[in-house]
């Protein structure tokens, strides 16, 4: 070969290889971008139902399935609720049985393919809880942002915020709670949710943007009567309270946030969802840079945001070292920073976004005293 084809040849290959490179970064970073609200995250194995009997359903063994905790399992067209492992029943070795609580709707049978999910609920808080509650549109700055509102007689209203791989239905796990607290309670739905307006480009932000719809959530509610608010966020959700709670020009209605699982480091968080479907370590940079550059997400925003001149507000953390989504560390560093505003209640062996579902009784204990002093 001439060397001026070899030459031609040699770039053209560097060329091709960076596009496929740039191409896969693209793709991984769509895990984040592209998270449709209820979808399952990359990072959520598969399970297969083996078999099912009275109170009983047996599960591919593995480690999402020998969790401690009631969580819930959707496949197609079905969701139920499953309970802790049963550490007596019979079963081989590469199954395991827990407890199956409720079947919500659908049919389970051998063979039917489920994921776990920290949603116990399915529906509306009349149908899966038996609560009152008003259907409302909150205006956005996008359109209207489809709401539930349960009344209270406080006038601290708690706004309620999903994260990734969920829906508003996941808000519906601590309502009980919150309802025996009498707080008023607004579960959000935001842009790129069903029935919310479409993000621009589709794509989601992080938080980043979505933040707005949390702010306009909070001028709802002071229209509304809330005196102060309390923003709850899961995940991403967490994101959009911790950017409200510093940039919200209705900040000083905001007497307290609760995070759960929240996502203070969205580079980690694109690096773990790239992991999660297979992406070479040596191109996560390119997915992070990918989402930085279709989105514009600027993580100093986020950083300065949790920073020591950022929150000023009481906040307690629910987060464990077994989240794979958002690494619990930047909520350690939190903590750490704001000993006395920020109170991190760590939580063992729980996935994203399911503090709860590991141990209710110890989390709502926890969250009844944070409460309290705030209401």
């Amino acid at each position: 070969m001439r060397p001026a084809t070899a030459t031609a040849a040699a770039v053209t290959t560097l060329l091709g290889a960076g596009a496929a490179a740039v191409a896969i970064g693209r793709y991984a970073g769509d895990a984040a971008l592209r998270a449709s609200a209820g979808r399952p995250l990359p990072a959520d194995p598969r399970l297969t139902v083996h078999a099912t009997g009275p109170g009983r359903i047996t599960l591919t063994r593995c480690l999402a399935s020998l969790r401690p905790g009631t969580y819930g399992i959707e496949g197609p067209g079905v969701h139920a609720v499953v309970g802790p492992v049963v550490p007596d029943a019979r079963h081989s070795a590469d199954t395991v049985v827990r407890r199956l609580v409720r079947v919500t709707h659908g049919a389970l049978g051998a063979g039917t393919r489920v994921r776990l999910t920290p949603q116990l609920y399915a529906g509306d808080p009349r149908s899966a809880l038996g609560l009152d509650h008003t259907d409302v549109d909150v205006p956005g700055e996008l359109g209207a942002l489809p709401a539930w509102f349960l009344p209270g007689a406080r006038g601290t209203w708690i706004i309620a915020v999903h994260g990734l791989g969920t829906t508003r239905a996941h808000t519906m796990n601590l309502m009980p709670f919150l309802r025996t607290q009498h707080l008023p309670v607004l579960g959000l739905s935001y842009r790129g949710d069903a029935g919310a307006p479409r993000p621009q480009g589709g794509l989601g932000h992080l938080g980043d943007s979505e933040w707005r719809d949390v702010d306009a959530a909070i001028r709802h509610a002071v229209r509304g009567g809330a005196e102060r608010v309390i923003l709850y966020g899961w995940s991403t959700g967490g994101a959009m309270a911790v950017h409200a709670a510093v940039r919200s020009p209705l900040r000083d209605r905001i007497s307290g946030l609760v995070l759960d699982s929240p996502v203070l480091d969205w580079e980690a968080t694109v690096r773990a969802l790239a992991v999660a479907r297979r992406t070479p370590r040596a191109l996560l940079p390119l997915a992070v840079r990918a989402v930085q550059g279709r989105t514009g997400v600027h993580g100093d925003r986020l950083g300065e945001a949790a920073g020591p001149g950022g929150l000023r507000v009481p906040t307690l953390v629910f987060h464990g070292p077994d989240d794979t989504v958002a690494p619990w560390q930047p909520s350690r560093e939190l903590a750490g920073r704001l000993p006395g505003l920020v109170v991190l209640q760590p939580t063992p062996h729980a996935p994203h976004a399911a503090m709860w579902n590991a141990s209710p009784a110890v989390y709502e204990e926890a969250l009844r005293r944070f409460l309290t002093p705030l209401m």
